[in-house]
């Protein structure tokens, strides 16, 4: 409220006057003061083109266009090197449909949902005023982190459109290859309005005294707790990764899991998606600082080295225990790595980023060749092992990353961006990485059971046992990725 009132003050008395009552109400003393020295009817506050950056604008094309590249080429490569030759256009054809039909929910009502008021339920979901990206024009512009500084709103709705796009496109690795597409597509739908809407609201909904010009107080639940989560790992990647491990469990394993060789059929596609999925992220993190400064180079380093990190560390395992690093373990370390690193990209050290990762990589690894195995559940491509598990590790490690005492931000006064040493409470921030954690598990958890159960029990989930057996492209698509 204070830096609001700061801003205000500094464009003059008639812009003071326009503060809508909330504000005036908040600030006491002030409220009266701008009664009586300026007229009740002044022009509400409306940011020019001139508190626009060009540097800002083109970045962030720049970052949609690589988050866009982790979903198609990236994540459709790296997945589809990973299933077997009959099964490889349909998880290709799964993530480009997905990232098309989110594209296309995110322009109708999504962006509504996550980024506006949603008044007696803002504290889970936004409202309907945006549907159709209403009142969004060339004219219209988001803030940015710093005071004063602006974005064409369009250029914010297309970083988050991105965002909208590969989240559900992750799940499909956790039931690849026993899936039909037409329940699917309408899973993703649904998916996307009951889980990730309302959980990117919880997240990263702040509408501060210069933050899409609503009230301080009127924000998601998780950001109101105080969580810490700069570029996903509860919005995506937690989000995820609990809907791929119920829907693999609710679809059932494989034909011939734990009986017969399932390889990888391409693991140089799977090289080829991860490098890409790399590249991508680093305008996943760093573009999430949504201004090119300092703080999108700090995302941006501390994505390399945490990933680096990652991927060496999941090679030495392999060496030590099976006496071959392998390139497929190798490629999950560097995802492990980039999902750890994204809620801590933006308040870590590079140094305790190398950690972050390192430690990621290490209970990953057991996850997806110790758990998994113990209890039995096909998560095909280890979403739940990686994205989930990952997502926990650096959520819950954010709230240590980010102490001042470890060269990390604090919690960022995103009106001044300031490290504030001292005044930062580990154990209370860890606390609270936790229950933002926990809220995130239950909410899609429960979303995405009824979903998958309703779809299993009136259209189906599950192709028939000769289309399985013969492979999805073929029945699904009527093509085949190798003709030979």
């Amino acid at each position: 409220m204070k830096n609001g009132l700061k801003l205000a003050a500094g464009v003059g008395a008639t812009l003071l006057a326009a503060l809508p009552a909330w504000a005036q109400d908040a600030a006491g003393n002030v409220a009266e003061t701008v009664t009586e020295t300026a007229p009740a009817a002044a022009a509400a506050f409306v940011p020019t083109a001139e508190m626009v950056n060009k540097g800002d604008v083109a970045w962030m094309l720049v970052a949609s266009a690589f988050v866009l590249m982790m979903s198609v080429p990236a994540l459709a490569l790296f997945y589809g090197g990973l299933v077997r030759t009959k099964n490889m256009l349909s998880v290709l054809m799964q993530v480009l449909t997905i990232v098309c039909v989110a594209a296309l929910v995110w322009f109708a009502w999504g962006y509504s949902m996550t980024f506006t008021s949603g008044g007696d339920w803002n504290k889970v979901v936004g409202g309907f005023s945006k549907v159709f990206l209403k009142g969004v024009d060339p004219t219209t512009f988001a803030a940015t982190f710093s005071n004063g500084v602006y974005l064409p709103e369009y250029i914010f709705v297309i970083f988050q459109m991105t965002f909208a796009c590969i989240t559900p496109a992750l799940i499909v690795g956790a039931f690849a290859e026993r899936v039909k597409f037409t329940p699917l597509v309408i899973f993703v739908v649904a998916w996307l309005t009951l889980a990730y809407f309302p959980i990117a609201h919880m997240v990263w909904y702040w509408a501060g005294p210069d933050f899409l010009h609503a009230a301080p107080d009127d924000s998601g639940l998780l950001w109101g707790w105080g969580a810490l989560d700069f570029a996903g790992g509860t919005v995506v990647h937690i989000n995820a990764g609990i809907a791929g491990l119920v829907g693999c469990l609710v679809i059932g394993p494989r034909l011939g899991y734990k009986s017969e060789p399932m390889p990888p059929h391409s693991l140089v596609m799977t090289m080829i998606g991860a490098s890409l999925l790399w590249i991508g992220w680093f305008g996943f993190n760093a573009g999430s600082g949504l201004e090119a400064n300092a703080f999108g180079a700090l995302a941006f380093i501390n994505t390399f080295t945490a990933t680096a990190a990652a991927g060496v560390t999941w090679a030495v395992i392999e060496q030590i225990i099976h006496k071959k690093p392998s390139l497929l373990g190798a490629a999950s370390g560097v995802v492990a790595g980039l999902v750890a690193i994204t809620p801590a990209a933006g308040f870590a050290h590079p140094g305790t980023a190398i950690l972050l990762g390192a430690v990621a990589s290490a209970i990953c690894f057991v996850f997806v060749t110790t758990v998994k195995n113990k209890l039995k559940y096909d998560d095909t491509l280890d979403v739940f092992g990686i994205h989930c598990v990952g997502g926990i590790v650096g959520a819950i490690g954010t709230g240590i990353v980010a102490d001042p005492a470890l060269g990390g931000q604090g919690w960022i006064d995103y009106t001044a961006p300031v490290a504030k040493a001292g005044a930062y409470d580990m154990a209370g921030q860890v606390m609270t990485q936790l229950w933002a954690v926990g809220t995130t598990v239950l909410w899609t958890g429960v979303v995405s059971t009824v979903l998958f159960l309703a779809l299993k029990h009136t259209i189906g989930l599950r192709p028939s046992k000769e289309v399985e057996t013969e492979g999805l492209d073929i029945n699904e698509h009527g093509e085949r990725a190798y003709n030979y």
